[in-house]
């Protein structure tokens, strides 16, 4: 005969760092009453690299293959805020064709991302088979980065002033063909997974996030658009050449964890939007700026002099970081990606602060899976979108 449990007998599991439905290595500490959740504590840390210590020992060109590493599904979006901040402290101006064709390489990352969430949240809410398909998408995505930056997910292609290499022959075509052919498969992800059941009954009406609720919290980007906030910094900053095209902000009002699944499979169909226009009307021109390669060329380095052939060929290792502080952020897929800058006349920065979506999305985890179901936990967890690497830098 099972004795009903009291308040006394509370049960404390771990779940985790080693949790296949962890998306890394987290660890929630929860506290049970039979099956509801009393209390959930994320413990975070087991992949703290020292990003922003490390980035205050490099010049800005020797950090950049080190950021594709936080949020390592979203890498060319790393590489963009990494760029942008000591493009907007130096004003360096940015060539058309390199800004159409950053736009190009985001929304594909943007993709990239999206799918490699969708497949595991599938899976931890127990449908194993969108996880294989998302995979089919995913790969001509990094075939097509690997074409174009020699690299399938740490691309180190971003240039201050523009990306290291023009798009090869034939790229803008078979771009064009992935953009077709992946708004079929979106159409069945949606037949697959939006209208199914049993899919409905795990995530509708579970985590819900009300609208002031997501602003105290500080949440951004997907989370906070499922909760009827249309707010997307593309929109809002003007970067890149984003007003240049013609999409919509996708954003839902009821805020559970359906809204979030649904924001995230519309941001793909806009990304794709993004993506023809961009490859229809790229102009011509140069990639990057060239004028930044010249910066205190004070002396002539002789000709087989390994400073010529190998760095003055690219922007300048001696650019140097003026003495002021600014904010710099992206649209990144899972939120407000920012860095907070501080230059000091030197080639290193002073201060280098990551804001990174994924930490700050996962602060209100605890507040959302109280008084719901152990099930619950990896539905919410897994709609949250966290990428330990930049949880934890």
């Amino acid at each position: 005969m099972n004795v009903p449990a009291t308040r006394e007998d509370l049960m404390i599991v771990n779940m985790g760092p080693h949790h296949p439905s962890m998306h890394g290595v987290l660890r929630l500490i929860v506290t049970l009453d039979g099956e509801d959740v009393i209390d959930c504590e994320p413990i975070l840390g087991y992949l703290h690299r020292g990003m922003e210590k490390i980035a205050e020992n490099r010049t800005i060109i020797q950090y950049l293959p080190y950021v594709t590493r936080w949020d390592y599904l979203a890498t060319m979006f790393t590489e963009a805020i990494t760029v942008n901040a000591p493009e907007q402290l130096g004003n360096i101006q940015v060539p058309k064709r390199a800004s159409y064709i950053r736009v190009i390489m985001l929304e594909l990352s943007r993709i990239a991302s999206h799918l490699l969430w969708l497949g595991p949240f599938m899976a931890d809410i127990g449908a194993q088979t969108p996880f294989f398909y998302i995979f089919r998408e995913r790969e001509l995505v990094y075939d097509l980065f690997e074409a174009a930056t020699g690299m399938r997910m740490m691309h180190n292609y971003f240039r201050i002033g523009g990306v290291a290499a023009d798009l090869p022959h034939g790229w803008i075509d078979k771009c064009l063909d992935f953009c077709d052919y992946f708004l079929t498969g979106v159409a069945e992800y949606q037949k697959l997974i939006t209208r199914n059941p049993i899919f409905l009954e795990r995530v509708e009406g579970v985590g819900i996030i009300g609208v002031e609720e997501a602003i105290n919290w500080g949440l951004s980007g997907p989370m906070l658009r499922a909760s009827g906030i249309q707010w997307d910094l593309r929109k809002v900053d003007h970067y890149e050449c984003y007003d240049e095209f013609d999409w919509e902000v996708q954003w839902q009002k009821e805020g559970d964890s359906l809204s979030r699944y649904l924001v995230r499979i519309g941001e793909m169909m806009a990304s794709i939007k993004i993506i023809q226009q961009a490859l229809e009307g790229i102009p011509g021109g140069p990639y990057e700026n060239l004028e930044i390669r010249c910066f205190d060329r004070a002396r002539d380095p002789e000709l087989n002099d390994f400073e010529y052939r190998f760095i003055s060929k690219k922007p300048s290792p001696t650019f140097e970081l003026s003495k002021q502080e600014l904010y710099v952020r992206v649209e990144a897929p899972k939120g407000e990606l920012g860095i907070f800058l501080i230059g000091d006349q030197n080639v290193f920065p002073w201060r280098w602060k990551i804001r990174p979506p994924g930490f700050i999305n996962l602060q209100i985890l605890p507040q959302l899976v109280k008084r719901m179901k152990l099930a619950d936990i990896m539905t919410i967890l897994g709609s949250i979108d966290i990428i330990m690497g930049e949880v934890d830098r």
